[in-house]
């Protein structure tokens, strides 16, 4: 997976950088997995506006993912690696040798034509999901439960992953991609490798239109506003607007929003880097 760099043809192409879609193998989704995606445009079920600042885009389907992967046991062939909207990672469509299909987050070095497995029984290669008290100490893993059988929570966007570092007891010892080291059950299952389409960050869309596309209207600034619609609107010129706060007047860098009681603080070894 790759990315293109448009020549500047127009000012809309001059800084364009977009993915390649070189490995994508097909352009129709499979039929059983998708349904019909409705957008809010950001209003509620009056039809008042509650979210700023969405509306528009393209019509989506939305992609069936198999984040349990519950078919312990049962061997599946990479049929396609496909575009999902509605995630920045790939995504490939499993046929299980019981006749089941289902869409998996496609891994980094995934292949069409390829064998994967779950289960505790599977071997630690990439696409393969299983406990992570079968998976060896130092594996790179993504899609990661945080409760056994809930299905993946956590490290499933484009180029993530996290490393199994350690185990005690009953617990795994997880670097996460933030740089946070944790514990979390090692009857849960994780899939091995990293999150393809790993150059989604150095993607650039190059013009607003592209924005448009996705849903996104436009964002106009705190300090460009009036006092009355924002704390850091208002002053003579270009005002600076003090402390960076949101609308409601809470600061947008710095503060700590975590609860200091929450349960999960106990499974938390190191907190992510600053």
């Amino acid at each position: 997976m790759g990315i293109r760099k448009l020549k500047p043809t127009t000012p809309g192409q001059r800084h364009k950088i977009i993915g390649a879609f070189d490995n994508i193998t097909a352009s129709v989704p499979e039929k059983s997995l998708v349904r019909g995606k409705k957008s809010s445009g950001g209003r509620d079920n009056t039809g008042k506006m509650t979210m700023r600042y969405i509306g528009g885009g393209h019509k989506q389907k939305y992609r069936f993912i198999d984040f349990k992967r519950s078919k312990d046991g049962i061997p599946a062939t990479v049929k396609t690696i496909e575009y999902d909207p509605n995630r920045t990672s790939r995504i490939a469509l499993l046929y299980y040798a019981d006749g089941e299909k289902s869409y998996i987050v496609a891994p980094n070095g995934l292949e069409v034509g390829q064998t994967v497995m779950s289960g505790s029984t599977a071997a630690p290669e990439v696409g393969n999901a299983l406990p992570m008290q079968d998976i060896p100490v130092g594996t790179i893993i993504h899609n990661i439960e945080l409760r056994p059988g809930q299905g993946a929570k956590l490290v499933r966007s484009a180029g993530a992953f996290a490393q199994l570092t350690s185990k005690e007891g009953s617990y795994a010892i997880i670097r996460m991609p933030s740089g946070e080291i944790r514990k979390i059950l090692a009857a849960c299952k994780a899939t091995v490798g990293s999150v393809g389409n790993s150059d989604h960050g150095l993607e650039k869309s190059g013009k607003a239109g592209r924005s448009r596309w996705l849903g996104r209207r436009p964002h106009n600034r705190g300090v460009v506003m009036n006092p009355v619609d924002h704390p850091m609107g208002g002053g003579e010129g270009r005002a600076s607007g003090g402390h960076p706060r949101s609308r409601k007047g809470l600061y947008a860098k710095g503060l700590k929003t975590r609860a200091p009681k929450k349960s999960s603080n106990r499974y938390i070894i190191e907190r992510r880097k600053k």
